[in-house]
């Protein structure tokens, strides 16, 4: 349910959706929205090199994660530039990014036992210091927001030792070794606990858990390895921190939303461009704050079909305390002016 409001808090729209209050207009933010859309990252990325070295740097991944409100003061969200596999990295597995094939990691679990990594909780602090900087620059009327992966998607990752169009081998594993792949969960939980805690600690007023690979699953494996270390997961965290609340975002979920929305304590709900708003806004409870949902490819469309998607989404959600966002993250291409094509029109009115 929706964390109450702290009264020093209440001049920041985000926040106060995040409570289950209604803004007029809708707070927004856009995942991926600190990116290679942006000629500045862009440009820093060169001057830096690779982008472990950007998250890596306090002062790169502060200046990033800034970027894009500098460049669009009406957007009511930053959130911290990273990456949900920090937490494998801080685990022990070796991460690099491989240029046009995306993110590695070594060994994979599917090889590998856990008890052959070696955790490195320092490799973490550096995403602290990241968080500070930012909170210090950020203006007083703007939320930070922390991240990390929910553990389902992370162990895909770390199973297979990459990215993976089904996550086969980690599905084989869960119903193979339920047993095995429990601890691997279980590992991935008690770090994302503390690491998120440690986000707050420096700044961060909300956090969000990436589930992207949550709609590959069966509905008994989705409340398994799904909603059940989030609810976990939640549970600890507002154990610690009831102040702060928490985004759930299981890409992919489809029909299994309801329950996620119930059962875990989430605070709001992300939504991916899949999800049939009008049945969202009918279906989940009326209370719980909703993030989303406008498809990528219509923001990277522009003109009269982002319009009409855009009023869609605004539409349904009418009625409710809604976080105006996308489906998932901006995609590289999309044109600058296309964003501030949608920025005036949620800010400005449907």
């Amino acid at each position: 349910m929706p964390a109450e409001l702290p009264n020093t808090r209440a001049d920041k729209p985000m926040l106060a959706v995040l409570a289950g209050k209604r803004r007029d207009p809708v707070p927004m933010w856009m995942m991926r929205q600190a990116g290679r859309y942006l000629p500045e990252y862009r440009e820093l990325r060169q001057d830096k090199g690779s982008f472990l070295n950007l998250v890596y740097d306090p002062d790169a991944g502060a200046e990033i994660t800034l970027q894009p409100l500098n460049r669009f003061p009406q957007l009511d969200a930053a959130i911290l530039f990273s990456d949900i596999l920090i937490v494998p990295f801080a685990i022990g597995q070796n991460l690099t990014f491989v240029t046009g094939e995306g993110p590695r990691l070594t060994p994979p679990l599917i090889e590998a036992a856990l008890d052959d990594l070696a955790t490195y909780p320092a490799r973490l602090d550096p995403i602290y210091e990241t968080v500070r900087k930012v909170k210090a620059a950020l203006g007083t009327d703007k939320t930070l927001i922390g991240f990390a992966g929910s553990p389902w998607t992370v162990a895909t990752y770390m199973i297979a030792g990459q990215g993976s169009r089904d996550q086969s081998e980690t599905r084989r594993l869960a119903y193979a070794d339920p047993k095995r792949f429990g601890e691997i969960v279980s590992a991935i939980e008690k770090v994302t606990i503390d690491y998120l805690l440690r986000q707050i600690e420096a700044g961060a007023e909300a956090v969000q858990l990436f589930d992207s690979w949550a709609g590959s699953l069966s509905p008994a494996q989705f409340e398994k390895w799904v909603i059940a270390p989030t609810a976990r997961i939640v549970k600890k965290l507002r154990a610690k921190r009831p102040d702060v609340p928490i985004i759930g975002f299981p890409k992919g979920a489809g029909g299994k939303i309801a329950a996620y929305a119930r059962e875990t304590g989430i605070s709001a709900i992300g939504l991916d461009e899949t999800v049939d708003v009008k049945w969202a806004a009918k279906e989940l409870p009326a209370s719980l704050p909703v993030q989303g949902n406008l498809d990528p490819l219509a923001l990277l469309a522009g003109g009269k079909a982002l319009r009409d998607s855009a009023k869609g989404v605004l539409d349904a959600f009418a009625e409710r305390p809604h976080i105006f966002n996308l489906g998932h993250g901006i995609l590289q291409d999309t044109p600058i002016e296309h964003v501030e094509q949608l920025i005036a029109q949620v800010k400005g009115g449907r």
